[in-house]
């Protein structure tokens, strides 16, 4: 990966988990994810005059990628709404990578070297700790819904990372690709909201609406970055690299939200960290 390129990269770690913990801030998790997906919708209208349309050949990976990022986008709420934002985001994320690493093997004959599949077992050791020790109840034992919903929000983001990897590289334009999946992705939340809550929607809006919006700015910063970097780099290190923003996800858990870091967590982290490392620097 070239500089500029793992400059983009960091830049989409740090703005994604920006968005992420605004998100989790908006306790009504169906107003939050409103916000930023419509957000994300208006943004993409306004680029479109601004952008190539993207090949014939992106559009099916478009329409399947934005049904993915429907489906994590939900995933997500369930995650934020069963656990601390330190806890689910690090597991959400930190998943990816791994399961990244094995699809574009297996489909974009992207195959790892030796150093590559360390950093997934040392990832994956990590991601164990956390997962064990990271969540737990009131009783001291795992909480496997959170764990679960997170996991499966982790899943997805692998799915949509692969299918936009192939997508933007056949569109010939990443900007009109990020723009029209913003605007395909971008519309269900907000009509599901405004079915569930009818009228009474625009007013709950209103308080949160700066935040919200900002959210979507970084969102749409966040992930048009990533699918340009993945059409200079194979998509294996953009992801590990991208999931270094798990470290600030952390941070801002325990800064924003006051919440306890912990030896575990910490030394859990520090391990998925250099499993990302160790995927980052190989080749």
């Amino acid at each position: 990966m070239t500089p500029l390129v793992t400059l983009a990269v960091l830049a989409a770690a740090v703005t994604h988990a920006s968005w992420n913990a605004i998100a989790h801030h908006i306790k009504d998790q169906l107003l939050s994810f409103t916000l930023i997906s419509g957000g994300g919708t208006l943004i993409g209208l306004a680029l479109l005059p601004f952008v190539p349309l993207p090949a014939a050949e992106a559009w099916p990976y478009l329409l399947v990628s934005a049904a993915l990022h429907i489906g994590y986008m939900a995933l997500l709420m369930r995650s934020f709404t069963l656990g601390d934002f330190g806890q689910m985001y690090p597991i959400a994320r930190g998943t990816a990578p791994l399961v990244v690493t094995a699809l574009a093997a297996l489909f974009l004959h992207e195959v790892p070297d030796g150093r590559q599949l360390l950093g997934v077992a040392v990832a994956c050791a990590g991601l164990t700790g956390l997962a064990l020790w990271g969540v737990r109840g009131g009783d001291g034992g795992p909480r496997w819904p959170a764990l679960l919903a997170a996991g499966a929000t982790g899943l997805s983001i692998a799915l949509y990372t692969v299918v936009d990897g192939v997508g933007v590289r056949a569109s010939g334009t990443p900007l009109g690709y990020i723009a029209w999946l913003m605007i395909l992705e971008g519309l269900a939340i907000p009509a599901y909201a405004l079915w569930t809550r009818r009228t009474a929607l625009l007013p709950q809006l209103r308080p949160y609406a700066a935040r919200g919006l900002l959210g979507a700015v970084l969102s749409v910063a966040a992930y048009g970055l990533a699918l340009w970097a993945q059409t200079k780099a194979p998509l294996a290190p953009v992801a590990a690299l991208r999931e270094s923003s798990i470290i600030v996800g952390a941070a801002l858990g325990t800064l924003l939200f006051k919440e306890r870091f912990g030896a575990a967590r910490l030394a859990a982290a520090t391990v998925m960290a250099v499993g990302i490392g160790l995927m980052l620097t190989a080749g």
